[in-house]
């Protein structure tokens, strides 16, 4: 149990690390039509694992209890949220194609910046991962250790297009492919620290699993609509990073559907 564990939790970053990888082969700049059906991709993948393995486990351990089941889908939901929220206006951040930076005031380089974008909206997809397994270690859960592997794949799969969205920009940016290679990976690195803080704490206090599955989907939540749908949507050829969705949707739902 210990090694399928390990392995979960480490998938996601693995995605991530190849993701960024592209970086150290590519010559030119990432296609922006590319780009946005990736962002896209990312969004539908998120969109999929919040509800089919966050917020219906959480609804369906919650009755298991005898808990009325939207109580702790609906609380650990919009505390996710807030603790995203939170984290955004605290953490100094720049968005893909924005020189603004947000959070508090900071002399970080752009370049850092941009990567604590995404190690901000990497935070609940570790914290997914984590308590997914946590659940499938209870035997009195319909949680199972597939459907924690499933999700950790499908975060990786989106993941992968993740990482070379923040090593390439950092390239451009006239970062060398080496440096920028190694921040991407180290965007990642949260992750797995994510899932095992996550899973620790879980397994110790099992009560409030059905809040900690629907906390991690709010927090996945905040960051497609916050950061990934609308940087898919600006400018030309939007219904690029529309499609994106639809088979990140897609594919993660068959994902868990097949492995949940």
């Amino acid at each position: 149990m210990i090694l399928q564990g390990l392995i979960i939790i480490l998938i996601p970053f693995l995605g991530t690390s190849l993701g960024s990888a592209l970086v150290l082969f590519s010559k030119n700049q990432l296609n922006p039509k590319l780009q946005k059906f990736m962002l896209g991709f990312a969004s539908g993948i998120m969109i999929a694992a919040s509800v089919w393995s966050l917020l219906i486990p959480s609804m369906e351990l919650a009755e298991e209890k005898g808990i009325v089941k939207y109580i702790p889908a609906s609380v650990g939901f919009l505390l996710g949220i807030g603790f995203l929220l939170l984290l955004d206006s605290v953490i100094p951040h720049l968005h893909l194609d924005s020189n603004q930076p947000e959070g508090v005031k900071s002399s970080l380089s752009k370049s850092t910046m941009l990567v604590l974008a995404v190690t901000l909206h990497n935070i609940p997809e570790g914290m997914a991962v984590g308590i997914t397994f946590a659940s499938a270690m209870m035997k009195d859960t319909s949680i199972s250790v597939a459907g924690a592997f499933s999700l950790a794949v499908g975060i990786a799969i989106q993941n992968f297009p993740e990482g070379a969205i923040i090593s390439l920009p950092l390239k451009d940016r006239g970062m060398n492919k080496g440096k920028a290679f190694v921040m991407g990976v180290l965007s990642g690195v949260v992750e797995p620290i994510g899932a095992v803080l996550t899973l620790v704490f879980a397994s110790m206090i099992s009560s409030i699993l059905p809040y900690f599955l629907s906390f991690a989907a709010g927090a996945m939540i905040y960051v497609v609509t916050e950061e990934l749908i609308p940087e898919s949507q600006q400018g030309k050829h939007s219904n690029i990073g529309t499609i994106g969705v639809a088979v990140g949707f897609v594919v993660m739902m068959v994902l868990d559907s097949a492995f949940g």
